[in-house]
């Protein structure tokens, strides 16, 4: 069994027999910088790395270091995979390692993610902060995908979502081409996490930006996961599920399609629609 699904005991009602259920495994992952600062000024030796834990997620086990590389990219910490020297992991401490010279903004971090819908950052000043640390633009018109590529991917997407097909509460992350066809996906217990690990992956390999590439999202499109997709300069966001006004507005804002409500037969387009062409009437 995968190390991202976990076997308990349960009893089912009606019958009151006792049978055996999968559920995803969700365990805390600390994500730390190691960096050097030559102005430090506590007496400690400069060429020693500080170690900073940055967050705390709930995370599935697995694929680790590009979920960390993922996470730190798209809070504007790192913009380029030399800036990283090396990623560990062990026991549930993922750090990373910045090359020297790089000197990491403490204070941009402590309230630069968004955590949650109640975080309280004022959506103004969200956009704003977002188009001052976005490393690349989104492009323009190359990428045009048909509604009946959009339409498939779902159906392609569960292919791939192992974890959710033995839990049902895993969500997936997926990186699709012009052609509707999905080159990679990631899933986690936490769609912010999966979505991490997916373009954490792409930026360890070197492939940002994503100007030719869409994201599909097993669930819905949360501000914090339009920002992300923004990050990365993916042109195109497609949501399983629905998104939230702020993530319209971001979307709108980064010149992004952002569809949502994706299903076989149909789709809404929440922003700049052009992107997308209907082969059939």
């Amino acid at each position: 069994m995968s190390n991202s699904v976990q076997r308990v005991s349960v009893r089912r009602i009606p019958g009151g027999l006792e049978q055996q259920d999968h559920l995803v495994v969700e365990e805390p992952l600390e994500l730390v910088l190691a960096y050097c600062d030559p102005t430090n000024q506590s007496g400690d030796d400069q060429n020693q790395p500080i170690e900073k834990t940055i967050a705390i997620t709930m995370r599935t086990p697995g694929h680790d270091d590009v979920l960390a590389a993922g996470f730190f990219f798209t809070e504007g910490v790192i913009s380029a995979p030399s800036d990283i020297i090396a990623i560990s992991t062990v026991d549930n401490r993922t750090v990373v390692s910045l090359r020297s010279g790089l000197v990491p903004d403490l204070k941009l971090l402590e309230r630069h993610f968004y955590t949650n819908s109640s975080c309280g950052v004022c959506g103004k000043t969200s956009l704003e902060a977002l188009h001052a640390v976005a490393p690349f633009p989104v492009p323009g018109a190359p990428f045009i995908c048909s509604a009946e590529a959009l339409q498939a991917l779902p159906a392609e997407l569960l292919h791939r979502q192992g974890a959710f097909a033995s839990t049902g509460s895993a969500h997936a992350a997926a990186l699709f081409n012009v052609d509707g066809v999905i080159e990679s996906a990631y899933e986690d217990v936490g769609r912010h996490n999966a979505l991490d690990k997916l373009i954490g992956a792409a930026f360890l390999a070197g492939q940002l930006p994503l100007s030719k590439h869409g994201i599909l999202l097993s669930g819905r499109a949360g501000f914090e996961l339009v920002q992300k997709t923004r990050m990365a300069a993916s042109p195109m966001l497609a949501a399983i599920g629905a998104p939230s006004g702020l993530a319209v507005d971001l979307a709108w804002e980064s010149g992004m399609t952002l569809v949502g409500f994706l299903r076989e037969q149909s789709m809404n387009v929440y922003s700049c629609p052009s992107r997308i062409i209907v082969l059939t009437a």
